[in-house]
């Protein structure tokens, strides 16, 4: 059975910097087309996908990308059998029996969300097979989805007006990614989603996690620091900031690089994400040591 979920407001964080990706975004899914959000990992992609669906009112399913995802799991497949069987028995010497055995249809994600005309969001949709996704081609511009022959249903499925699909990615280079169809590109509005100015990350950790405004800023510029001397900066500076000001948070402890726990802290989750080298722990210990 499929989920259809709500989405939470609570979770997005509006700033100048999001409204304004909110405001292009929201613009292009009323005009009736898909828009992909591209970008690194922890920009905060799928929360802005959520948000973008709450906007538009209607219940939204979600899928996430998948290596050994099928097509059969977009659009459904035959689950089970229904039985039918009729005993004609009108004349007592004679009994005719008729014994009709089908499978049953089950629709998957995507044909749910175009019948219904929910909204669609794809997390990650480059991390599936490009084949996997051929269903999606159709379901976007000709806005059918085509059934397979042992569907037992009609041949194909009309997608519902109010239907509209959000997809995310991460960038080509990134492991377990792969190259997106051309095809489907054009088929969909892209909005490249950089890593979001100091402000928006230091409001979110304010909202989000609970930290004041000072040690929030502390947070940001010690990460956003050590990811360019060490030549880390392929990812955000928030997803780091979100882990570690959350157990600052909740175990009281101050950022303060005179603070062992926080030092402690700091180590086990960097040197974790970025290499235990001896340059990069160097590079950390020199930046904590000038950290108030």
């Amino acid at each position: 059975m499929t989920t259809v979920l709500q989405a939470n407001p609570r979770q997005f964080v509006s700033t100048e910097f999001t409204k304004q990706i909110v405001r292009r975004a929201l613009r292009y899914l009323q005009s009736g087309f898909a828009i992909h959000l591209r970008g690194p990992a922890g920009t905060g992609k799928t929360t802005l996908a959520m948000h973008l669906a709450g906007l538009l009112g209607r219940p939204m399913v979600l899928i996430y990308g998948d290596e050994d995802l099928r097509s059969s799991q977009l659009i459904g497949s035959s689950s089970g059998y229904t039985r039918k069987k009729v005993v004609d028995n009108y004349i007592h010497s004679v009994l005719k029996v008729e014994d009709d055995m089908r499978q049953s249809w089950v629709d998957s994600r995507l044909t749910l969300a175009a019948r219904e005309g929910f909204t669609l969001i794809y997390d990650e949709f480059n991390r599936s097979r490009p084949e996997a996704n051929n269903a999606l081609l159709s379901t976007l511009e000709e806005k059918l989805i085509v059934l397979p022959p042992d569907s037992s249903q009609s041949e194909y499925v009309r997608v519902n007006p109010l239907f509209r699909a959000i997809f995310t990615s991460n960038p080509e280079e990134y492991a377990g990614v792969h190259p997106t169809q051309d095809a489907l590109l054009d088929r969909m509005v892209t909005i490249d989603i950089g890593e979001a100015d100091i402000d928006t990350e230091k409001q979110i950790l304010v909202t989000r996690v609970g930290l004041d405004r000072i040690q929030a800023l502390k947070l940001l510029n010690l990460i956003r620091s050590f990811r360019y001397k060490a030549e880390q900066t392929k990812t955000s500076s928030l997803r780091v900031c979100l882990i570690i000001g959350k157990i600052c948070q909740d175990h009281e402890i101050p950022v303060s690089g005179q603070n062992a726990d926080f030092r402690a802290l700091c180590f086990d989750v960097l040197l974790s994400r970025y290499g235990k080298s001896a340059q990069i722990a160097e590079i950390l210990t020199h930046l904590l040591d000038q950290l108030p």
